[in-house]
């Protein structure tokens, strides 16, 4: 009667059948419960006896006296209770399964009677305790499932000298304790052993290579330490070895993984799973012979360091390769192209630098490619349209530029698109509608121009869309809200565009977050469907909108139209507003790259109320702080001092840059806060620091190398900060102090509370406000010009200072000779005598004629940008090659 769709209950008539040796009704839709049910007495010759996938509830049948059962199948029920002791008494059982269920209390040890029993089911019940020694006692036991119960305790090493076990499932519990000693096992049969999800302690014994019959090794997520055996390569019938989450290591003291190389010899080897343990190393080159069948290779959160090898390519089965979240350099290897059954390739999150090769788009049959977070520049190959089975491409936080190729506005099946914080630029095509399948899109903080084509409304399966941070122009267009029914998130903030927000967004029922802050909009903002959820934030600095006061804007006038009088600085809104009594909006946002609005109490919580040992400096308007959101995420604020004269003045300036501006060369600004209590700017947090501080610490000495490099990461952030947008903006305040040190070690330059916008084609434009003394241009001083001119100045005087380790204040320029003049008449000569000694000592290894020639190259830079008269000054985006060809040179 099994396989049926038989209902109800079992009818009162079955029990007449004295004389019934074998009941089977598995996978039906039978129910009720065997209370009042002898089922012995009803049939007591009974022998084989399964009720496995039906409905049946209450306590497991009584069956005692049912001497002669041999298999007892009662899984897939709803069946509470505990299990009975009597159990043992079945000393002809060799089957008994009673997984899936809703069991309770302990493992019977009443079950080690059973004599005869080959194989043990109690998988995912909601049985507790210990297993019981007495299991050990099952001479003939086959397979032992014990996985997803809440089992703990050690497992007793009675089990591990079982000697016909070919089966130990007990994955999913929270067992623990150490594996027993080499002398305590012996299982010759084993095939399949599962720990996995666990709390074993102590190091993987190698008596487990011991096991030739092994195919199947799970023992991920433990508390498992120590080295990874090698001679587990010696497993010649292995298919799937899954070590993953636990705290293992490689051989100490070998910087290679050479028990790779020994696991790349396993013939069958299908699954190799090492994800999240300290391995600490490099990968070996050797990767066996190209008919190894491994299948899934995954050893993210590693610490793997190093390049990716070449021999990757030999790994012609391979089907998902994941690697993420390493320290892995250099460039991808062409040999990826090799791996022609790639279906999912995740590289996230390293240092990797180059080109994404074009032998990228040999893998026909990738689905995914997850390669942000790291250090890859140039472009995308245009060969991507050929991969038409991409379903997820993560590029974010690169370093990629120009456009992007027209082939991946043609992958139909493609349902995660981020391309955000790199440097794309270009109009977005309107065959952006082929994304048929799209979900989400996300190109924000790139330098993407042009009107956001209309085409997108047509993307009707598209729930998140993040376009913010870029150069767009023209209107909101009307489909998004006639067509993307199912938009749950729309971000076009920080862009350029104009006209009236279209009211067809009020159809977009699930539309749940909407930031269109920092625009040019104008007219009456929406008020109906989702718009009534809201706030101030989702309109922020657009001079010409009016609406609703819960959106922050003036009403809008009935018969005739008017600029918009609301304030338009951040600053200036709150100041007007306390003037007259009234309550500020608690935040200001100001960027949203992850949609965070942070208020004053959240502030206070994440800087222990804004605590002197959170302090991470003090400027002239401000202190910054160390903060940690309720998220986790680590932020500095920047809480400005109002009643200092300029404060005011400084925060304006800062709002108006980052408005505008973005860089991988400048830190971000998260979010502002604007309240009764404080004014902050919530920015990126710098976790090493200011360059000042790793200059002048008798802790730290920077390399040559490290210096170029920082002077470089300065220098392209003031290039772009020039010639890289409309309207120049000149920072007026470069110096180390305000450089940034991220955990890369890569330079951010920060501070905007001086800079000025330099209209088109304008080369300058006056202040009263100067820099910081001894950085600041001479024009400055004496006829209050500021021009791009005068950044360079700084730069220069920054690049000797940062080579000499002197500051331009330094008490021995206290006379007529300053540090540009010092070092003018020292090269090139006597240049050792004014570079930084600290910086010698450490380059003690290299060629010192070729050392000498160096330093001396990059001191002419800095002489070239300090020129008294601002003609004669380098342009900055000369400087970024000169730089470029240095660094070269330094690291061959």
């Amino acid at each position: 009667m099994s396989y049926n769709v038989l209902t109800g209950s079992l009818p009162s008539s079955l029990f007449n059948l004295s004389s019934l040796c074998t009941f089977s009704v598995h996978k039906n839709y039978l129910s009720g419960s065997f209370l009042d049910v002898d089922l012995c007495h009803s049939w007591p010759r009974l022998q084989f006896l399964s009720l496995t996938d039906n409905k049946f509830t209450g306590q497991l049948p009584y069956l005692s006296n049912c001497t002669e059962l041999v298999i007892l199948s009662l899984s897939q029920n709803k069946f509470v209770g505990k299990i009975p002791v009597d159990i043992g008494n079945f000393k002809n059982l060799e089957e008994l399964y009673l997984d899936f269920n809703g069991l309770t209390g302990t493992i019977p040890p009443t079950i080690g009677n059973l004599s005869s029993l080959k194989s043990l089911g109690l998988t995912q019940n909601n049985v507790k305790g210990s297993i019981p020694r007495d299991l050990g006692r099952l001479s003939r036991l086959v397979k032992f499932l014990i996985r997803r119960n809440g089992l703990s305790g050690p497992v007793p090493p009675e089990i591990f000298n079982i000697s016909s076990l070919q089966v130990i499932e007990a994955s999913d519990n929270a067992l623990s304790g150490k594996f027993p000693s080499s002398s305590a096992v012996r299982l010759p049969s084993i095939e399949f052993i599962s720990f996995a999800n666990n709390k074993i302690t102590g190091h993987v014994p190698s008596y487990f290579a011991n096991f030739t019959k092994l195919h199947s090794f799970q023992v991920k997520n433990n508390s498992l330490y120590g080295p990874i055996p090698k001679n587990f390569g010696s497993l010649n019938l292995l298919e799937t070895l899954h070590l993953g989450g636990n705290q293992l290591t490689g051989d100490p003291g070998v910087p290679t993984l050479d028990f790779l190389s020994s696991l790349f010899n396993c013939p069958f080897l299908k699954e190799l799973v090492l994800s999240e343990n300290p391995l600490n190393g490099t990968i070996p080159n050797s990767f066996g012979n190209s008919s190894s069948p491994l299948q899934l290779f995954c050893i993210d959160k590693c610490q793997i360091k190093g390049h990716i090898p070449k021999g990757i390519g030999s790994l012609k089965s391979l089907t998902r390769l994941c690697w993420a979240n390493n320290n892995l350099s250099g460039n991808i290897p062409e040999s990826i192209g090799g791996l022609e059954r790639l279906q999912r390739l995740y590289l996230g999150n390293n240092s990797l630098e180059g080109c994404i090769p074009d032998e990228l788009c040999l893998l026909r049959n990738l689905g995914e490619l997850s390669l942000q977070n790291n250090k890859i520049s140039e472009s995308i190959p245009n060969c991507i349209g050929n991969l038409n089975l991409l379903q997820k491409v993560f590029l974010s936080s690169n370093r990629l530029t120009s456009s992007v190729p027209l082939g991946l506005w043609d992958l139909e099946n493609l349902l995660f698109l981020d391309l955000s914080i790199n440097s794309f630029y270009g109009n977005l095509p309107p065959s952006l509608s082929k994304l048929n399948a799209i979900q989400e899109i996300d190109l924000s903080q790139n330098q993407f121009t042009g009107n956001i084509p209309s085409t997108i409304g047509s993307l009707q399966t598209l729930s998140s869309l993040n376009l913010s941070q870029n150069f767009f122009t023209g209107s909101v267009p009307q489909t998004f809200g006639d067509q993307l029914k199912g938009l749950e998130l729309l971000d076009l903030s920080f862009n350029n565009l104009s006209g009236a927000i279209p009211n067809s967004l009020e159809k977009l029922k699930f539309l749940n977050y909407l930031n269109l802050s920092f625009n040019y909009l104008s007219g009456e903002v929406p008020s109906g469907g989702r718009f009534v959820n809201f706030n101030a934030q989702s309109f922020l600095e657009n001079k010409a909108l009016c609406g609703r006061r819960e959106f922050g804007l003036p009403p809008c006038k009935t018969h005739r139209t008017q600029k918009s009088k609301v304030a338009t600085r951040l600053l200036a809104k709150y100041v007007w507003k306390r003037k007259r009594g009234k309550t500020p909006s608690s935040v200001e946002q100001l960027t949203t790259v992850e949609h965070i609005v942070i208020s004053y109490q959240e502030l206070r919580r994440a800087t222990n109320d804004f605590c002197e040992s959170n302090l991470l400096g003090v400027g002239s308007f401000g202190s910054v702080y160390k903060g940690i959101l309720s998220n986790g995420t680590t932020i500095a604020v920047k809480v400005l001092k109002l009643e200092m004269e300029g404060a005011v003045k400084s925060f304006d300036a800062e709002c108006k840059v980052w408005r505008t501006i973005r860089h991988r060369n400048l830190v971000k600004v998260i979010t502002t806060c604007s309240s009764p209590e404080v004014s902050a700017l919530v920015l990126q947090y710098m976790s090493n620091g200011s360059l000042e501080k790793w200059l002048y610490s008798h802790n730290y000495c920077l390399s040559i190398l490290q210096r170029v490099s920082m002077l470089i990461d300065i220098a392209s952030a003031l290039e772009y900060l020039h010639h890289g947008q409309a309207e120049a903006v000149v920072h007026c305040d470069v110096k180390p102090g305000n450089i940034l040190l991220d955990e890369d070690m890569v330079a951010h330059v920060a501070d905007f509370g001086l800079a000025k916008n330099l209209a088109k084609n304008k080369e300058e434009t006056q202040t009263r406000t100067i820099g910081t003394l001894g950085y600041v241009a001479p024009e400055y001083g004496s006829a209050g010009k500021v021009s791009k001119k005068g950044d360079v100045y700084s730069f220069g005087i920054m690049l000797l200072e940062i080579m000499a380790r002197k500051k331009p204040t330094d008490e021995m320029f206290a006379g007529e000779v300053t540090l540009r003049q010092w070092i003018n008449v020292s090269i090139p000569d006597n240049v050792l005598e004014v570079v930084d000694a600290g910086l010698l000592s450490i380059e003690e290894g290299r060629d010192m004629n070729a050392t000498e020639s160096i330093l001396v190259s990059i001191l002419e830079i800095g002489l070239t940008c300090s020129e008294e008269v601002a003609e004669d000054r380098m342009d900055i985006k000369d400087v970024v090659p000169k730089l470029k060809k240095i660094k070269l040179a330094l690291q061959h």
